[in-house]
């Protein structure tokens, strides 16, 4: 089955300033990124404001980049929802319009124990076909559960559909454990932007990366690099890289993201109420980081 690896940029879903998706320039960012090299596709994330759209709207959504990839790059759909039921539904959505697969947060906000958690990744993995693969998605410090290691063993061995995990919590221990699941071949990715490489190091398949989505130079350049045995060179473009993450406020801020994108020539537009757009101050300052960034990098030739 299909897996994640390498970059897989993350979506910021473009809107504008009345909080309606601009689906021109989704198309246009889908084209970006596929021209910059990535990897992989994931809309519809944390950085897409899944929980800030209506059913509708994510159908949308998913339908405009898998029909603007038209299979350049794997696109896999973020699916998770506050119900089972709407869950289920974009699940099957994912499965109709030709995703290459999908992935789903754990539950959120309401504690649930670990046997809901399984319970809930259950009904997902039997909703759709044995082969189309299913990615878990743990991001702890925002969804307010964890994916237990003993609940990912079970679920990898009784659904095979269930290939992998993406990881957004800084923790090694823990990624090192889903290392460990399925003999070792079960596909996991962080979350973390700036543990890219080092996940790389120690057995990850890749990271999915909000940075990524506004400038995915470095990241690609770091994949590269350390797929052919350049450590060294690998690492000072880590460095790179966590300087823009830094000021690109690592995603705790998507209109940076947006106003990012913006400079890039994609209209990433406003993020959706009750988070508000960039100050005048705020956009100037962030304007003179990336400016500064820019002048010091030595992949400044990708940046153009």
């Amino acid at each position: 089955m299909e897996k994640l690896f390498g970059v897989t940029s993350a979506m910021v879903t473009p809107m504008n300033e009345k909080g309606e998706v601009n689906y021109k320039e989704l198309e246009r960012l889908t084209e970006f990124l596929i021209d910059k090299g990535v990897n992989c596709l994931y809309p519809l994330g944390t950085t897409g404001e899944m929980f800030k759209l209506n059913v509708d709207e994510r159908k949308k959504v998913a339908e405009t980049v898998v029909n603007t990839a038209q299979k350049r790059v794997k696109v896999f759909i973020h699916i998770g929802a506050m119900t089972l039921d709407d869950t289920l539904l974009l699940a099957n959505h994912a499965v109709s319009i030709g995703a290459t697969g999908i992935g789903a947060v754990t539950p959120v906000f309401f504690p649930a124990d670990d046997v809901e958690i399984e319970a809930y990744y259950q009904a997902i993995a039997e909703e759709v076909p044995d082969n189309f693969p299913i990615y878990l998605y743990s991001i702890p410090q925002l969804a307010s559960n964890a994916l237990s290691l003993e609940v990912v063993k079970r679920l990898a061995a009784n659904h095979q559909n269930i290939v992998g995990i993406k990881y957004s919590y800084p923790d090694f221990l823990t990624l090192k454990d889903y290392l460990s699941v399925r003999n070792n071949s079960f596909s996991v990715l962080t979350g973390s932007d700036s543990l890219f490489l080092p996940a790389l190091a120690m057995g990850c398949d890749g990271v999915v990366s909000g940075v990524s989505c506004v400038f995915p130079e470095p990241f690609k350049e770091i994949y590269k690099l350390y797929s052919e045995g350049e450590l060294t060179q690998a690492r000072n473009v880590q460095k790179h890289a966590d300087n823009i993450i830094q000021i690109l406020k690592g995603g705790s801020n998507l209109s940076y993201f947006k106003k990012g994108l913006e400079l890039r020539g994609i209209q990433g537009g406003s993020v959706k109420r009750p988070q508000l757009d960039l100050t005048i101050e705020e956009e100037k300052v962030l304007i003179e980081n990336i400016n500064s960034w820019k002048r010091r990098v030595s992949l400044m030739e990708l940046l153009e």
